[in-house]
């Protein structure tokens, strides 16, 4: 191996693996019971993943010959004992529900029987929405299910939440098994997406992708709009989180959905070492959750098309990779779980998703009332129609009312 072929080896397993967790084995196995005050997320789980040898791991890192579903309800602990936007796993198995992730039910389910937990579950939902999560790279099965639990409760959201998990190795040294596994899934996301929205209970859906799990949902609705002449109506808004995708394929994908798509909102971070990684891996090519929105030509073209980007890259995180910042940050995980429970994309309102984002996170600016002092500190940047033009009227607002003052 060369010497730049080493440190880029090197770089990968220092940067991407710490984007895994160190999991025990039967950290899914459910407990006796949960704690006064602690948390249920209920979900289904739709997967490609083949069934683990041994029982206590449910889905293993190999590809599985069909679908398969399974149920799990997750206990959070309290929230006197944890900190939003962690998955806080057991230290020993099993886990203690008063301090760790837990489950407290896990069957592997047929077809039939998910189907009918899907009608069961969408009657105790406002409007009946879905929430469908695809999960990124070095993701074992216990990762996906935690962390999906984890963005559920965190952001408040009434929703039935689907979790699709495609044969992820869970291994810093298989990116190119888990790339051409989740190019394998597409046709089972595909058939996924498809039966929910053709299910009369289901009211809508929503997608949030992150990392490499981007490529498997773009690909699965191009599919999807050349087999049937569009997306699903009923697929309303798709969240594509630091998505590992490259630029020119994202455009292709959008082009083939044509003009009745969904809502697209893009999560980029200029500062994601993961992504900076991976645009080394595949010879430069420009990462999408990494572009500036605000140089051309992608602010252009997101106009253009109608896609929110959310600028992530002055937000503080946990994530030493800056990777997960759509997770780990409790106010934008709730507000885009407020925008998302309202039931519109997330720029149809007079009020854009930038305008509630920035409310929240602005902080000391937004206490003195001065619309420059927003736009310089709020760590948030929305390329949003609907922001762009209310943060322009506040700031031209701000200087009139300057104007006025000084003016004898």
């Amino acid at each position: 191996m060369t010497l730049p072929y080493r440190r880029l080896a090197i770089a990968v397993a220092l940067l991407l693996g710490l984007n895994a967790c160190a999991s025990l084995r039967g950290t899914l196995v459910p407990v006796a019971g949960s704690v006064p005050g602690a948390s249920k997320v209920d979900m289904l789980v739709a997967t490609t993943r083949m069934r683990a040898a041994d029982p206590e791991e449910y889905f293993s890192g190999n590809r599985g010959p069909e679908l398969s579903f399974a149920e799990f309800t997750v206990s959070i602990p309290p929230e006197a004992s944890r900190k939003q936007g962690e998955v806080q796993w057991p230290r020993s198995v099993p886990g203690n529900p008063a301090t760790d992730f837990v489950t407290l039910k896990a069957d592997v389910i047929d077809r039939t029987q998910a189907s009918a937990w899907v009608r069961r579950t969408v009657r105790t939902v406002s409007q009946r929405r879905v929430l469908l999560f695809v999960h990124g790279f070095n993701n074992r099965f216990d990762d996906a299910v935690f962390r999906f639990a984890q963005v559920v409760h965190d952001a408040g959201t009434p929703v039935v939440p689907v979790l699709f998990t495609w044969p992820s190795r869970g291994s810093v040294l298989a990116y190119g098994y888990d790339r051409e596994s989740n190019t394998y899934s597409r046709s089972a996301l595909e058939t996924t997406l498809r039966t929910l929205a053709r299910d009369p209970s289901v009211g809508e859906i929503s997608i949030l992708a992150h990392s490499m799990g981007n490529w498997v949902t773009l690909e699965a609705l191009r599919q999807m709009a050349i087999r049937d002449g569009r997306v699903a109506p009923k697929i309303r808004n798709v969240l594509l989180a630091a998505p590992d995708v490259d630029v020119d394929l994202f455009r292709e994908a959008i082009m083939d959905m044509g003009k009745q798509r969904p809502g697209f909102t893009l999560f980029v971070s200029q500062d994601d070492r993961a992504l900076a990684v991976s645009r080394r891996l595949w010879g430069d090519a420009v990462r999408l959750g990494a572009i500036d929105p605000e140089q051309e030509p992608y602010r252009s073209e997101m106009e253009q098309a109608g896609i929110t980007v959310l600028n992530l890259s002055k937000l503080r995180s946990g994530d030493p990779l800056n990777h997960s910042k759509y997770a780990e940050s409790p106010e934008v995980v709730r507000i885009i779980g407020r925008e998302l429970a309202e039931g519109q994309t997330l720029t149809d309102s007079r009020v854009g998703v930038g305008d509630r984002i920035i409310q929240v996170t602005a902080g000391a600016a937004a206490a003195v009332g001065t619309a420059a002092g927003i736009a310089v500190s709020a760590p948030v940047a929305v390329v949003d129609p609907r922001t762009r033009e209310n943060l322009k009227g506040h700031v031209e607002n701000f200087g009139q009312t300057v104007s006025g003052a000084v003016e004898p």
